[in-house]
């Protein structure tokens, strides 16, 4: 069996479109299929068609609605759990990731010696120009700096091994980073690379800042080389005051105690305090993961599935 895991967020015009996608590749598939749709907090009618789905489709349209947003790594998590296939794909509802890959995705993974099948997009064709800037300066910047490689243009959407998958659902960290915990949990990974498609409907949900928030988590969650820079600024800023204030006391013994100087003098302060702000909002960011990893809280929380529908 294939356990098709998609994480849905106000996806009501997707699903139609990405349903029938799929069932039309399922012929070309000697594997049962099962469908788990993971509804996240959505505000539109998409548990509807999730129920719609499953009230038709009863043997093989599977669902979670949670009780809130809690966002895509939840829903990714929260289906990854629920599957019950021998080989376990995760794909977005818009069809950016390709269905028609999903073939040749199996007969890799069944022919070569390799745990999962990613994919990776290798243009950008429709995105705005600064987003894919800022997306490739993360992947550049993470594997530099961070221990787990990340490659550049990698998707979600990939076809991975029960044994695999039950090693991804083994980390039950409370700040999760998909793309991070899929290289971290090691495994033989062999990458399938396709041009850049549009949403088939529906807008994006991911907006510039959102997803430069959701890059400082991947850094923070696999790095610590943030926090060494804090200390090097530390350091830095320690020595050259100590050397400043050689060079001030010479020249006060030597030339006198000028007055001229105040404008430079405020113009150090504020560039000091700034470097101090920067330091403690680095590892503010640390200790918030670690405070919030501690409460214990559940990574999301589900309010109705399709067994509450069968009632």
């Amino acid at each position: 069996m294939i356990s098709i895991v998609v994480p849905c967020y106000n996806e009501e015009e997707a699903i139609p479109s990405f349903f029938k996608e799929v069932e039309n590749i399922r012929e070309r598939l000697t594997h049962e299929i099962e469908y788990i749709f993971v509804n996240d907090g959505s505000k539109d009618r998409t548990l509807a068609c999730l129920r719609a789905l499953h009230k038709q489709y009863p043997d093989r349209v599977r669902y979670l609605s949670f009780s809130r947003n809690f966002g895509k790594e939840a829903g990714l998590f929260a289906g990854l759990q629920a599957a019950k296939g021998d080989l376990i794909t995760v794909m977005d509802a818009d069809l950016q990731d390709p269905p028609d890959l999903l073939p040749q995705m199996v007969q890799m993974i069944e022919t070569e010696d390799i745990d999962c099948v990613g994919t990776r997009r290798t243009t950008r064709d429709g995105e705005p120009a600064i987003r894919s800037f800022f997306a490739r300066l993360f992947y550049k910047l993470i594997n530099r700096i961070g221990e787990t490689e990340m490659v550049d243009g990698a998707r979600d959407f990939r076809l991975m091994t029960r044994q695999m998958v039950d090693s991804i659902l083994e980390l039950t960290e409370y700040n999760r980073f998909s793309k991070g915990i899929f290289s971290w949990v090691g495994y033989n990974t062999k990458y399938l690379s396709y041009e850049n498609r549009e949403r088939v409907a529906g807008e994006t949900t991911w907006s510039f800042w959102s997803l430069l928030s959701y890059s400082i988590d991947g850094i923070i969650n696999f790095s610590e080389v943030p926090l060494n820079i804090a200390s090097y600024i530390g350091a830095f800023s320690c020595i050259g005051s100590v050397i400043t204030m050689m060079v001030i006391l010479f020249r006060t013994l030597m030339y006198g105690d000028p007055t001229s100087g105040w404008p430079s003098m405020v113009c150090i302060f504020l560039f000091v305090g700034g470097l101090q702000l920067l330091c403690l909002g680095i590892i503010g960011k640390y200790i918030g993961k670690i405070f919030m990893e501690t409460k214990k809280r559940p990574v999301f929380i589900v309010k109705e599935t399709e067994k509450d529908n069968d009632k």
